[in-house]
């Protein structure tokens, strides 16, 4: 059995135990369950370039990375450095995140805000929605074409928005026909190797109508610069902003240095 495949069993299981509970008809009488969600496409729409910072404490591929500071802190400070949105890990055993660091971010922060985790039930989002988030994760890697396109209509049923995740061009047929957002993961999930020419291998082969974001690796701004220019509108980055002393500045320098990198708008001077 492979890692991935560990976590997906594992998942399968808790997911089985929150069913019991937490049932559904707790989900729904939970404040955020009837709230409209914040669109994340909008945002990347408007803004070319954009930032998706993440709180993760540990990972896998990685072990403990920040786990000391505080996530209010740091999300607010994301949020105040230019990022259009928050990703937050909500998987406990592999990651050390939890529903209520998600919570956590819905109180202090009004912008699209991702549930970062291994979907595998339509009851996960449920609770996403339960939780406070605005998009879910769906990832090709450990779902078939039909739960995607299932769970990818339930989660837009419910108002949630979808980042479908690739990694291989032979995932390129499952993507369904209601996704909002369409992640490129520079990381193989069975060997944790980071390759950023897997997003500029791939983009080549995606509809220019889908909206793309790059994900996992990208540690300088000239990494995030050449993927925008080859056509992404955002990046999904949460490894380098929590492994310094102090996520939120790192956020701010790497966007800043991103918007000094923006060419400068035309100007038409008047003929007359």
């Amino acid at each position: 059995m492979t890692f991935l495949e560990k976590i997906i069993q594992h998942k399968q299981q808790e997911v089985a135990e929150r069913k019991r509970t937490h049932p559904v008809s707790v989900l729904e009488k939970m404040p955020h369950f009837n709230l409209p969600s914040i669109s994340l496409s909008s945002h990347l729409c408007e803004h070319k370039g954009s930032v998706i910072a993440e709180f993760k404490r540990r990972s896998p591929s990685q072990g403990a990375i920040n786990d000391k500071v505080s996530l209010k802190d740091v999300t607010r400070a994301y949020v105040d450095a230019g990022a259009i949105a928050l990703s937050v890990l909500t998987d406990i055993r592999f990651f050390g995140g939890s529903n209520a660091d998600l919570q956590e971010a819905r109180c202090y922060n009004m912008c699209p805000i991702l549930r970062k985790d291994f979907v595998v039930d339509e009851y996960q989002l449920l609770e996403a929605k339960a939780i406070g988030a605005d998009v879910v994760l769906l990832i090709a890697e450990c779902l078939s074409a039909k739960a995607l396109a299932d769970l990818s209509k339930r989660a837009r049923a419910l108002g949630l928005e979808v980042l479908l995740e690739l990694h291989s061009a032979s995932q390129l047929d499952k993507i369904p026909p209601d996704i909002d957002v369409l992640g490129i993961n520079n990381r193989d999930l069975h060997s944790f190797r980071v390759d950023l020419d897997t997003s500029y291998q791939l983009i080549e082969a995606i509809p220019k109508t889908l909206c793309c974001i790059s994900e996992s690796g990208i540690q300088r701004p000239e990494e995030a610069i050449g993927l925008r220019n080859a056509g992404f509108k955002g990046f999904l980055m949460g490894t380098h902003f929590m492994s310094q002393p102090d996520p939120g500045v790192a956020c701010a320098e790497f966007i800043h240095a991103l918007k000094r990198a923006e060419p400068l708008p035309k100007i038409i001077e008047n003929a007359g």
